[in-house]
């Protein structure tokens, strides 16, 4: 059944000696893990009555937009040296990685701050560390690595630009308001966020990345099983398909459960999804 909804680089990057001996894998260039990945985009934009061209749009538009904002630190070669900093921290270091989902819970935050973990932040997820005691809340902040986002998370994701925590910044074909808002906040800030730019658009866009992915939550996931993270690293924490999460944007419910469907094939051809 089909429903018609509204949807809710030039390479700076050297090899150091250490890291060359180690990997082949060219952080500044984001491939699906699995090509599959990108054909359950086209699935999900048939399914839903979505049109490509409305995701390439957004993410030409989004593209054209930060790279004319004066932020320094938002120009191509920078973004590309953002994506290596992250290779550093959450490959290299081969450090275990938690992916925060929707209907994360601070009791399950809690118990993953006494391990020594990094965070992964699907997008308005970051909202539960406003839930814990203002000390732990810190440690949090600081474990954080990066926040996948299409700028729908609300103050959660407003905190994360403001703590200058990366965004991994996503372009959909109705997103534009919301990534215009975003940005706007970012490049207001003293300290801004670095950037990183996705898409989910079968054809290359030259600045810009698609590991695979639909919602923030499996998009997380393939941002970094593209970058080379083994599945064996990735810890999965309030990511459901039975319920909508109280961190999820502004949505209506079925539809949003729906889509999680959808979250969970992407999981599953990751290996991070057991039915």
């Amino acid at each position: 059944m089909h429903t018609n909804v509204p949807r809710g680089f030039f390479n700076t990057y050297r090899p150091l000696p250490l890291e060359n001996m180690a990997y082949s894998h060219d952080p500044s260039v984001l491939q699906p893990s699995f090509p599959e990945l990108v054909d359950l985009q086209e699935d999900v934009r048939e399914y839903f009555g979505w049109n490509e061209s409305d995701d390439r749009d957004s993410a030409q538009e989004m593209l054209l937009r930060v790279e004319n904002m004066n932020v320094e630190r938002w120009a191509r070669h920078n973004r590309a040296m953002s994506l290596s900093n992250l290779f550093r921290r959450l490959v290299i270091r081969k450090t275990r990685l938690v992916i925060l989902g929707a209907a994360i819970e601070p009791e399950e935050l809690l118990e993953i701050l006494t391990e020594p973990i990094l965070i992964v932040a699907a997008d308005g997820a970051t909202g539960v560390i406003s839930e814990i005691p203002d000390s732990l809340a810190e440690k949090a902040w600081s474990r954080m690595a990066c926040v996948v986002s299409d700028a729908d998370g609300g103050e959660g994701t407003i905190q994360a630009v403001r703590r200058a925590v990366p965004i991994i910044l996503h372009a959909h074909g109705d997103n534009k308001p919301n990534w215009e808002a975003i940005l706007e906040i970012a490049e207001c800030q003293t300290n801004p966020p670095e950037l990183v730019l996705t898409h989910q658009t079968s054809k290359k866009i030259p600045g810009m990345h698609n590991p695979g992915g639909f919602t923030d939550g499996d998009r997380a996931a393939c941002f970094l099983t593209a970058m080379g993270v083994n599945r064996e690293r990735i810890k999965m924490l309030g990511t459901r398909t039975d319920l909508v999460g109280r961190w999820s944007g502004k949505t209506q419910d079925q539809i949003k459960l729906q889509k999680l469907q959808w979250m969970s094939r992407a999981l599953r051809i990751q290996g991070l999804w057991d039915d």
